[in-house]
């Protein structure tokens, strides 16, 4: 615990030290041009130089990370308020109405049929990913607009490429905020508040919410109320730059999040023991206390200069991250054989360089690089109890302490040219080095080349190609002795543990957008992937801990479909996609699996435990403008899915892994709100799951799925907010 406190005490330091910075920069001292971007009330009138150049700075910063050829999907701050719950949801509820993403239980969700895989960007800095299962470290408060690019990535997206989520931050400008109280069904009670402004050079942003509710993990059974179920969460942001001059800015972006949570119990089963346990021989399931706390900092500083051909952000960035798992020792004993308390934190420290040159010519090249340190600490203390030849318990249970360190070094560096071969057509080629130190040691030269043809105004077309290298999440690894558990009730499968690989793909991807009429645009895009050591991620044990793990030979395709209209006071949009995923032979953490489930998996392509064949949502919002219900909004979203795996068993006996999937669902959304722009007062009224189905995620059944999972039963909110 001491270490884990010095590694908090680093990220403040490191925050600590980019507030200072900020504070202490010279004054600006001239005035900007106008930007022709830059919004004005009155044309006429004269704008601020100081937001004019921030704008103009925001846009050189983009210009920088342009995706290129890669499918994006954006989402802005009005669409998330239209939608039901607005920013009192957490993130990845949005993110579910986006093409091709995939519902999961534990708030967990897949972009195009991938396990995790994510990149969040913040500004355009990396954020290191995290411990958390459960929760949300980044809150849709701080958003301004995020994209979700996917595809045949450009070079400068590695390392996590199922999806990056590239997220823009509030950042003040006009001086107010907002107070709100939102609650409702589940116990749900969420306060919050946030408050932006600008003083001189310096503009700045700030929220933090709280959250009670009592179901904070998907309940296990399909009733309305779950059991032991309850979760307390906190997060606060803060943004701050500061403009050093017409070509250069200083910004920092810091975050915290703490988060605790019951995790929920079965109902109405009892489990016995031959060995007495602190005094008890059987235990109910709902009397079982196991909970997980879960806490994530971060801090980012960022400098940016732009002027003539050349723009620079340069970056550090500092992220602890710690959970902690705290069991039922009688219960977990009398039920699992087996009760662990976990300890895993992880301190990672980085550099990311980005910069475009405009060549002439019809060029444009874009280099970097990045470097990221990683130390994880993980600590457990397992009771089990010693077993006899037959495996039955026959003794007191013991304690085995395991208790280990470890750390990680990932490098990048890329070049690439975007070069406008006519008014029409555009190639975007160039590659990327990754080099990877942990458990083993590996790297790769990706090629990456996307090719986007404009026939006309109204279409674009484009077709990539990219090679990828992923390596596991390192803070996920496991690194417990299995030996150590030999002739305990806590023994492995077997004693073959292979350390997890990165993984290696092939993608391909094509995909067409066309403008239909004012306002409305469809499209299509289509990909396939060819996995080397494809990743996956179980839970396998009590602790909800993830481990990664690999499968040698892996095949993903898909298709996306998506429509959206907005004009006036309409936005309405709607995606279908369409996916398979399957791997074959596990060859890595094998010790998490039985040996009849190794020896199919070796020779059969299954369908991944995550896969969902079909997935859709939807969306419809309507903002009255004028009359006498101006200020009213009304809204509704919805999401389908397919289903996702479970385990078969054949009528002759053979039980096929991910074989089979659970049934198809639709959840349905409603939202109202009123505002009265004059007192800067607003109510809102939200409907989840209207038609209160009853659809279960999750069925305990699969390849590294724990335990059963349900979607929530019919929830009513309500929430009022006044401006400050």
């Amino acid at each position: 615990m001491i270490d884990s406190h010095r590694r908090l005490l680093a990220g403040t330091v490191f925050a600590a030290c980019a507030l200072v910075l900020a504070g202490t920069a010279p004054a600006y001292g001239a005035d900007a041009p106008p930007a022709a971007a830059a919004p004005a009330a009155d044309p006429a009138a004269p704008r601020d130089p100081i937001v004019v150049t921030a704008r103009r700075l925001d846009e050189a910063r983009s210009a920088v990370q342009k995706s290129l050829g890669a499918d994006s999907y954006g989402i802005t701050n009005a669409a998330i308020q239209a939608l039901p719950g607005g920013d009192n949801q957490q993130l990845n509820q949005i993110m579910l109405q986006l093409p091709g993403v995939v519902q999961d239980g534990f708030g967990q969700f897949h972009v195009r049929d991938d396990h995790a895989n994510l990149q969040y960007r913040i500004n355009g800095t990396i954020l290191p990913e995290g411990l958390a299962v459960f929760g949300q470290t980044l809150s849709p408060r701080l958003i301004d607009h995020f994209d979700l690019l996917t595809g045949a990535l450009p070079a400068q997206y590695g390392l996590r490429t199922a999806g990056v989520i590239d997220i823009h931050t509030k950042s003040g400008f006009a001086n107010g905020g907002e107070a709100s109280i939102y609650g409702g069904s589940h116990d749900t009670i969420e306060p919050s508040l946030e408050y932006g402004g600008s003083t001189g050079q310096t503009n700045y942003f700030v929220s933090a919410d709280y959250r009670h509710d009592s179901l904070g993990i998907e309940n296990v059974n399909a009733s309305r109320t779950a059991v032991h179920d309850a979760t307390d969460q906190f997060q606060g942001f803060v943004y701050l730059d500061r403009i050093l001059s017409d070509s250069d800015r200083i910004s920092f972006v810091g975050g915290y999040s703490n988060q605790w949570f019951q995790i929920p119990d079965p109902v109405g089963l009892t489990a016995t023991s031959p060995v007495a346990v602190n005094g008890q021989t059987s235990f109910a399931s709902n009397a079982l206390n196991e909970r997980q706390l879960e806490r994530t900092g971060f801090g980012q500083v960022a400098f940016l200069h732009d002027s003539g051909p050349l723009t620079v952000q340069l970056g550090g960035f500092a992220r602890f991250s710690a959970l902690t798992y705290r069991p039922d020792p009688t219960g977990e004993l009398i039920f699992n054989r087996l009760a662990q308390q976990a300890f895993k934190d992880d301190l990672a420290l980085g550099l990311q360089a980005d910069a475009s040159l405009r060549a002439g010519n019809g060029h444009t090249v874009r280099f970097g690089g990045f470097l990221q340190h990683d130390h994880t600490i993980s600590d457990t203390q397992t009771a089990v109890f010693p077993v006899d030849g037959t495996g039955v318990a026959d003794a007191p249970p013991l304690s085995i302490v395991d208790n280990s360190t470890k750390s990680a070094v990932m490098a990048s560096l890329y070049v690439q040219d975007e070069w406008q071969l006519s008014g029409k057509v555009t190639l975007n080629y160039g590659g990327r080095f990754d080099y990877y130190d942990a458990y083993r040691q590996e790297n790769q030269l990706s090629p990456r080349v996307n090719l986007v043809w404009q026939p006309d105004a109204l279409t674009t077309l484009h077709v990539g190609y990219a090679r990828y290298f992923s390596p596991p999440a390192f803070e996920l690894v496991a690194n417990t002795s299995i030996a150590r558990f030999v002739g305990t009730s806590g023994a492995a499968n077997s004693l073959v543990d292979t350390t997890p690989q990165a993984e290696r793909q092939h993608y391909f991807d094509v995909g067409v957008q066309r403008k239909l009429a004012p306002g409305l645009t469809v499209g299509i895009d289509g990909y396939y992937r060819l996995s080397r050591h494809l990743i996956d991620e179980g839970q396998f044990g009590a602790p909800i801990i993830l481990t990664p793990f690999n499968y040698a030979y892996g095949r993903i395709r898909g298709v996306n479909l998506y429509a959206n209209y907005q004009r006036g006071p309409w936005l309405v949009y709607a995606n279908f996609a369409a996916a398979k995923a399957q791997g074959r032979q596990i060859e890595s953490s094998e010790f998490s699996f039985g040996a009849t489930e190794l020896a199919y998996i070796a020779s059969h392509f299954i369908t991944l435990d995550h896969d969902q064949t079909y997935t859709g949502s939807g969306g419809i919002s309507y903002a009255f403008r004028d009359g006498a219900l101006k200020g009213l909004k009304l809204g509704s979203s919805m999401i389908y899915g397919s289903g996702l795996r479970s385990d078969l068993t054949l009528p002759d006996g053979t039980d096929v892994p991910n074989g089979a999937h659970l049934p198809a669902y639709a959840q349905f959304n409603l939202a109202a709100s009123y505002k009265w722009a004059k007192p800067g007062v607003e109510l809102r009224f939200d409907v989840t799951n209207a038609f209160d189905s009853k659809y279960e995620i999750r069925d305990g059944t699969g390849v590294g799925v724990g335990a059963p999972q349900w979607g929530p039963r019919r929830g009513f909110f309500f929430g009022i907010s006044k401006d400050i």
